[in-house]
């Protein structure tokens, strides 16, 4: 289920997002001033984020699972499905991981995600100057490596892209880490959709 306010963004929006109560099960996250309410995941999603995990060494990496970034210049506070900054670099406490220490975003594609994952989050991330922003599509079986942000607002895009087949290896270089896709399941019964 996903649930779109698309009132114009006003302060009272923000304050509004800041102090909704999201139901048990279900996360929301602040996107180019719309809020946006998702079920909880699939177990496949569930598997490939902790198989994605578990390849960066805790002693290298803060591997931060539901943890909303906080992006300079846009009304958005998404909360991808894992953020990985370096060790010792950042905030200790508070809401929001400043973008500008963020190294890499991780997105793994839901049914009802296609969209948001491929188009609005790409331009929002880019925006923020990820270095890197990698989607994990268990819907067509690949990876998306998109580096080299490059704009500002809705037109910032990554200027980069490597498509990688679940079972190939992913190269982030950026990471000095070559991502293991080989235990990446798919959704059964999911129609294909047209994205990259």
């Amino acid at each position: 289920m996903t649930a779109v306010d698309d009132r114009p963004m006003t302060t009272d929006v923000v304050e509004f997002f800041e102090n909704l109560e999201v139901p048990e099960g279900y996360k929301a996250e602040l996107l180019r001033g719309e809020i946006v309410m998702m079920a909880a995941p699939d177990v496949v999603h569930n598997d490939i984020v902790e198989a994605v995990l578990d390849q960066f060494p805790r002693r290298d990496w803060r591997r931060l699972q539901v943890q909303a970034v906080a992006i300079l210049q846009e009304t958005s506070e998404p909360l991808p499905d894992l953020v990985l900054v370096e060790r010792g670099v950042g905030p200790r406490s508070g809401q929001l991981m400043p973008s500008e220490v963020i190294t890499m975003l991780v997105e793994v594609v839901s049914k009802t995600s296609v969209e948001r994952d491929y188009s609005i989050k790409r331009s929002i991330y880019a925006a923020g100057k990820i270095p890197a922003y990698l989607i994990i599509d268990p819907i067509m079986a690949q990876c998306v490596l998109l580096t080299e942000p490059k704009g500002t607002g809705e037109e910032a895009d990554y200027q980069v892209q490597r498509v990688t087949k679940f079972g190939d290896s992913v190269p982030l270089e950026l990471l000095g880490i070559k991502l293991d896709t080989s235990e990446f399941e798919t959704y059964q019964g999911v129609r294909a959709h047209n994205r990259p």
